[in-house]
């Protein structure tokens, strides 16, 4: 698929199917979060990946922001092992770098014919203690995945973006 035609696709789904998601497919949206690109390549990040029913009915009690799907997948980020900039020691690529290897993961699950959404609206502490997740980890988003639901489509304002003249400025 050409690669316009894959990220204009993609769309935040808030409705699933039941249908499981395959483990090849989830294991090869799991391989596009290896290869993505990060500071240093330091790959400062955990995935943690809910798929029984005991954990998708765990994290459905924390938020209502996975819409049902068959397959969430946790995104920690691991501050400790975040590329900083020299010169602006405030600044680690942690949170950067996740970034990165979510949106690999959301088109990669574009190209396995499924829909994803990526959240952050949740409470990360009752996610780090309903699964366990080690100190040194913080939860930084839920990507949902699955096959969209017959009547699934994108949001109003998907397809409305600011004009390029409005963010880029050639200097």
């Amino acid at each position: 698929m050409d690669f316009f035609e894959l990220a204009g696709s993609r769309y935040s789904c808030r409705k699933y199917s039941e249908r499981p998601v395959e483990t090849g497919k989830s294991n090869r949206i799991l391989a596009a979060a290896g290869i993505a690109p990060t500071a240093h390549n330091y790959q400062p990040f955990r995935i943690y990946v809910l798929r029984s029913g005991d954990a998708l009915n765990k994290i459905r009690e924390i938020t209502n922001m996975t819409f049902r799907a068959p397959l969430v997948y946790v995104i920690c980020t691991v501050e400790s092992e975040g590329w900083v900039n020299e010169f602006t020691p405030e600044f680690n690529a942690a949170e950067l770098d996740a970034g990165i290897v979510i949106t690999h993961m959301m088109l990669e699950a574009k190209e396995e014919g499924l829909e994803s959404l990526c959240a952050c609206w949740f409470d990360n502490a009752k996610v780090k203690e309903t699964f366990g997740i080690p100190d040194g980890q913080f939860p930084t988003a839920l990507i949902s995945v699955g096959y969209p639901a017959e009547d699934a489509h994108p949001a109003k304002l998907h397809t409305k973006r600011r004009d390029m003249s409005e963010i880029v400025k050639e200097l």
